[in-house]
């Protein structure tokens, strides 16, 4: 394990991992809070394969190689990078590792459990499915690891939590870990874990100060426009932008593109296997811009991330937090651009309330023909209309995802309607004069069924 962290480049450990590890490698439950970007993910993995390294196995027989730590998290990316940080680590070990989450073909993942593997991580729902389909047993998992518990929560995953703790031993080793914490997630977190080591190594939503914020104001039809500014003008490579809804997220990549600047989108109703393509472009640097939803960018963790722009501030102020911290990683610089329109201030007097510290406002100077060209196409008016539209902040679970069609509500133009169809029926005289009144039936008014069909009644 340590010619592993060593080829990772770790040289020293960051804070959260010098209080987490030691805590951790002894057994005891912990609730850890830590900016993104320090190191989380390594505080709790390397402890972990520490602890399973007595019962490691070399056989290649599947009971050899029991489910003993299970690591869940809220998203397919995050379970993803979490999986591959559990391999890294363990590489020269003979520990096995696995990853289950939704949306991609099952039948790999239950290939992967059938060989048996001693670390699982997943997402919650398709674990369940596993389960259910009698893929994997839980019955000897020792550790149990809840990853960006308070995103687990928020998106609706606490019957599926119940569901999976009670497949599991009562004694077991507990493990919480977040960028942030509310009240309402320690008092969760008590409840899960027995007696639990609280380790906060920063201010509750704290920013790293390695994060340059700036925000300027400005129209919604000027956004797009800035966006393309601040990527051609700077040379910047590598640029997550953030928008609040799939459907908005999709339609900026696209006009983005038409712009000359080379974007992806990453949101829920994208297949995994275009969401895992268009994440490898960025991380490789062929891509300028990912536009991202919050959920689908969730634990993103890509090195020398050089600027995150908000194209739409985040209704919950904490998402801002998780936002700009997918920059300034690790120790190194980076930008956090804010674009708001006047509505969307209070959104900026949210965020900075909950930081503790101010945003600075300035100005910028957009070309007159990128401004030119983006009200020609039509801008991205859409933006703030969207955004009211509803949150899309839960659109991690699996079984919820692609509620959005994407479709575009603008109404076709009205034809114009002549005046005769608002007139009311008036018989013809013609046919008023042939058919003399007749006697009324004292019987109900109702219509015979025959005569709708277009036969006729027998006399009785």
């Amino acid at each position: 394990m340590l010619k592993s962290i060593v080829e990772t480049g770790y040289t020293s450990p960051t804070p959260i991992q010098a209080q987490a590890i030691p805590i951790v490698a002894e057994g005891r439950d912990v609730m850890g809070a830590a900016q993104t970007g320090t190191g989380k993910t390594a505080a709790f993995t390397v402890p972990i394969l520490h602890r399973l390294m007595p019962m490691a196995n070399s056989s290649a027989s599947p009971a050899r190689h029991p489910v003993r730590a299970l690591i869940l998290t809220p998203t397919r990316e995050l379970a993803d990078q979490v999986y591959e940080s559990v391999k890294r680590y363990s590489l020269h070990t003979p520990l096995r590792s696995a990853v289950v989450f939704g949306g991609v073909d099952i039948g790999p993942q239950k290939e992967a459990l059938r060989r048996g593997c001693e670390v699982l991580v997943a997402t919650p729902g398709r674990l369940l499915d596993h389960v259910e389909q009698k893929n994997v047993n839980l019955s000897q998992v020792g550790i149990l690891v809840l990853d960006e518990a308070d995103r687990m929560l928020d998106m609706g995953f606490l019957p599926d939590l119940e569901r999976i703790i009670r497949l599991l031993p009562p004694q077991r080793q507990g493990l919480l870990f977040s960028a942030t914490f509310s009240n309402e997630i320690r008092k969760l977190g008590r409840s899960y874990l027995n007696q639990p080591v609280e380790i906060e190594v920063a201010a509750r939503n704290a920013t790293a100060d390695t994060v340059t914020q700036i925000a300027y104001q400005m129209t919604g039809e000027a956004k797009r426009a800035a966006v393309v500014h601040l990527v051609k003008s700077r040379g910047l490579k590598q640029v997550i932008v953030f928008s609040n809804t799939k459907i908005g997220t999709a339609r900026l990549a696209r006009q983005l593109e038409r712009d000359g600047v080379k974007a992806e989108s990453i949101h829920g109703d994208k297949s995994q296997a275009d969401r895992m393509k268009a994440l490898e472009a960025f991380k490789a640097g062929e891509l300028e811009v990912l536009v991202a939803t919050d959920v689908a960018a969730r634990g993103l963790d890509v090195a020398g991330v050089p600027c995150v722009i908000n194209y739409d501030l985040p209704y919950n102020a904490e998402d801002y937090v998780h936002r700009i911290g997918r920059t300034g990683r690790a120790g190194a610089s980076g930008e956090a651009i804010a674009l708001f329109t006047p509505e969307e201030e209070r959104y900026l007097l949210d965020i900075e309330k909950l930081i503790k510290r101010q945003v600075p406002r300035g100005k910028l100077e957009i070309p007159a023909e990128l401004l030119a060209a983006s009200h020609g196409r039509g801008g991205e008016r859409g933006s703030s209309r969207e955004g009211r539209e509803g949150r899309e902040g839960r659109e991690g679970r699996d079984n919820r995802e692609g509620r959005d069609s994407g479709r575009d509500n603008r109404r076709a133009p009205r034809q114009p309607v002549d005046d005769f169809f608002y007139k009311p029926y008036v018989p013809a005289a013609s046919s008023a004069a042939a058919e003399p009144d007749a006697p009324r039936s004292p019987s109900t008014g109702k219509r015979q069924l025959a005569v709708l069909l277009g036969g006729s009644r027998k006399p009785d």
